[in-house]
């Protein structure tokens, strides 16, 4: 169901994540060898995609909703070349040096993910390849939130997940593969453009976003418009799962954004106290903004 809370409100607690058990995607798993032929991206999304979700018999007797307003993005990050900070640069590298194998993988419980989809309810096309990012907060600790997301959620109401989670202490937590639809924005939308799946509800950004939720410090459970924000290994852990996720998927910068911009229902402000400048700073040193 597409209806999902796609996160927790801020100041709740818990939330949910989950974890396929199909491939899990860098940009070298993707790559195409001479001596041996690993599936293309386009290949290994067919695989995890269903392409019958919730089709109608009669599409005719439900009326389509009517396509969602577009609000203008402005990206934060901007086109960098020049001025990279060189003791950044030269952190970011070391640490991406085993950043793959520090990468922690946990499985949650089915109900808390699912496909992505590549027809709607209506049997149009529609395309599952991830193209965006949407930034969370977890309103609670890596602990509760992991916890939750092991936890079965029959009630759709109940489901919300994202694919990779990052702790206070640079902790990198997967737990949807990148080819599975998260539950991470309910009712929601991106440049005017979401995904029906679900007949009985209106549409989102899950079926062809990325969602990545940075722990919440503890100042910041009791809710609140503002906390005492995120640390610099968080925003250096960060700065390496979307330099991954932008050379896998090829997502340009511009289409990082946060579930308060995407959120059609006025009601999440997450991620709380987010320093844009600190990432502009790592982005760059990445070479992700050139």
């Amino acid at each position: 169901m597409e209806g999902r809370h796609g996160i927790l409100a801020i100041g709740s607690f818990g939330l949910i994540v989950s974890l396929s058990s199909v491939i899990w995607l860098s940009s070298s798993d993707v790559a195409l060898t001479q001596s041996h032929h690993q599936p293309s991206l386009l290949e290994l999304l067919d695989q995890v995609t269903s392409g019958t979700p919730n089709q109608l018999d009669d599409a005719s007797n439900r009326m389509r909703p009517d396509p969602p307003e577009s609000s203008a993005w402005r990206s934060p990050l901007t086109r960098q070349c020049k001025g990279i900070d060189d003791q950044i640069r030269k952190r970011l590298v070391k640490l991406k040096s085993s950043f793959k194998q520090q990468r922690e993988r946990i499985a949650i419980d089915p109900s808390n993910y699912g496909k992505r989809y590549s027809v709607n309810p209506w049997k149009d096309s529609i395309d599952p390849m991830p193209r965006m990012v949407v930034l969370h907060e977890t309103a609670n600790s890596l602990t509760s939130a992991i916890n939750t997301f092991k936890t079965p959620h029959p009630n759709d109401h109940d489901q919300v997940s994202y694919h990779t989670l990052i702790g206070m202490n640079g902790r990198v937590v997967d737990v949807v593969d990148p080819l599975h639809r998260a539950y991470g924005a309910g009712y929601s939308a991106f440049h005017g453009e979401w995904a029906v799946t679900n007949p009985e509800f209106m549409g989102s950004v899950n079926n062809f976003a990325l969602h990545l939720s940075l722990e919440t410090p503890p100042d910041g459970y009791i809710g609140g418009r503002h906390h005492s924000g995120y640390t610099e290994q968080q925003y250096d852990a960060l700065a390496l799962v979307l330099d991954d996720w932008m050379e896998t998927f090829r997502i340009p910068s511009e289409a990082i954004t946060t579930h308060q911009h995407v959120d059609l229902g006025g009601e999440r402000g997450d991620p709380r106290s987010f320093n844009w400048k600190k990432l502009q700073v790592r982005m760059a040193a990445l070479k992700r903004l050139c």
